[in-house]
């Protein structure tokens, strides 16, 4: 074989192997635009963008071959729009449960009379309460703890195990439906980690409601909000030994729907 024909024939191989790179980068991209932490504006773009390649880079060997290129036409353009819708709702599933986090914080900090005290928070791309972006760190705290990056990066081989590059998605509309049935558990675990401490300062600022009824000469109400705001963070403290079962709860439920995405 002549050198021309072998520079050709390497020309070749490189471009395929660049062609699986992309195909392959679609879906991680898109999963990493859309997760928490990782796609909020605290990271650069530009890792965000390093990171997706260099997973794909490391996940294209193992995958089947995609479809070859046949230039732009409805069925390249189809393609691309499943792969980044894929990732997209993947992500979102992860999403929706910090987002649980920063809910149970929101109800917590009504309770304790902190709901004036807002702040940007870079990680959600807002203003939120001090005491939900407290849960929401926590709950990166613990995702981090728990191995959820390595679980992220499972999840995403086994999508593609499920639903390959080019195979047909059999049930779209059922796939994209997933978050929509994930919301009502999100829901359901945010009230469940802020509902104790609800019903207790429930019970404090019922305290001092009746304390301000029987002797309003000694202005319980003053102190309301001092006593409200200790005892919050008192129980708040307490139940951040006790946060990491329930959050555990959240993400296995968040990582069974996101590879559900795929299967159907």
């Amino acid at each position: 074989m002549d050198p021309a024909t072998s520079m050709v024939i390497d020309g070749q191989q490189a471009f395929g192997m660049i062609g699986t790179v992309m195909w392959t980068m679609l879906r991680t991209g898109a999963l990493l635009m859309a997760m928490p932490l990782i796609g909020t504006r605290a990271v650069p773009l530009r890792l965000r963008v390093l990171v997706a390649g260099a997973l794909a880079m490391a996940l294209a060997p193992m995958l089947p071959k995609p479809p070859e290129f046949a230039g732009l036409d409805a069925a390249t353009v189809l393609g691309v729009a499943r792969e980044l819708a894929v990732g997209v709702t993947m992500g979102f599933c992860l999403r929706l449960v910090f987002e649980a986090g920063a809910y149970a914080g929101e109800l917590i900090s009504h309770g304790m009379g902190l709901s004036f005290a807002q702040m940007n928070d870079p990680l959600r791309g807002t203003s939120s309460g001090v005491v939900a972006q407290w849960f929401y760190i926590a709950f990166g705290l613990l995702f981090f703890t728990s191995d959820g990056h390595l679980a992220v990066i499972t999840m995403l081989v086994r999508s593609y195990q499920a639903l390959p590059i080019g195979a047909a998605w059999v049930d779209a509309a059922a796939g994209l439906a997933t978050p929509v049935e994930l919301f009502s558990a999100v829901l359901r675990g945010g009230l469940g980690l802020a509902l104790p401490l609800m019903v207790a300062m429930l019970a404090t600022n019922l305290t001092f409601g009746v304390l301000a009824k029987a002797a309003p000469s000694l202005h319980p109400v003053q102190l309301g909000l001092p006593v409200a705001v200790l005892t919050g963070l008192l129980l708040l403290s307490v139940l951040a030994g006790e946060i990491a079962r329930p959050v555990q709860a959240l993400f296995d439920t968040a990582f069974d729907a996101g590879m559900a995405v795929p299967r159907r």
